[in-house]
This record gives C-alpha cells, sequence and structure tokens, in this order.
C-alpha cells in the first residue's frame, strides 16, 4: 500500500503549513468580489486561513486578507469566517 500525499497549504495568518482541509480558502474574483470557497474550486486569487478563530481575529487586526488579496474586505465575511470555525470546533 502507498500512502497518498497530502496537499498542504499556507495559512496567510500564521504562515504555518497544514494539510488543505483544515484550512479556508478565501477567494478573490475577477470581478473583485471576495468570497469563502468550501470546495475549494472557484477560479480567482486564493488566500488559506486557518480554522482558528483567534487566527481569524488575528488576520482581521493586521489586514493580511486585504493586503494577500489585493481588495476590500467586508467585516461580513470575517463574521462568516467565525461561524466556521464555531462549527468545525463543535
Amino acid at each position: 500500500m502507498s500512502n497518498r500525499k497530502i496537499p498542504l497549504r499556507k495559512c496567510v495568518a500564521t504562515q504555518e503549513m497544514k494539510p488543505k482541509r483544515e484550512l479556508i480558502r478565501i477567494v478573490r474574483s475577477k470581478e473583485g468580489e471576495v468570497s469563502i470557497d468550501l470546495m475549494g474550486k472557484k477560479s480567482g486569487r486564493g488566500a488559506y486561513l486557518s480554522k482558528d478563530k483567534e487566527c481569524i481575529l488575528n488576520a482581521q487586526k493586521k489586514h493580511v486578507l486585504e493586503h494577500h488579496l489585493k481588495a476590500k474586505i467586508d467585516p461580513s465575511l470575517y463574521e462568516q469566517l467565525l461561524e466556521l470555525a464555531e462549527k468545525e470546533s463543535v
């Protein structure tokens, strides 16, 4: 039996390499819309964040996603990210 390769991605807030399934992908489309990509299939510029409440709050405070995606981030997106993190931790 061969071991399956687990794809790793870097969290833009903590700079840690983690398995792709442990991260949330945020995408900026060509039109400039920023959204959460739960399936990891949307086209556009992507950034990964850990599913950790403190990590998301840190990214919001330091404007990490705005710098990485080069787009204005709506505060409601961070609220959605925090809800996702809470669901995952339960």
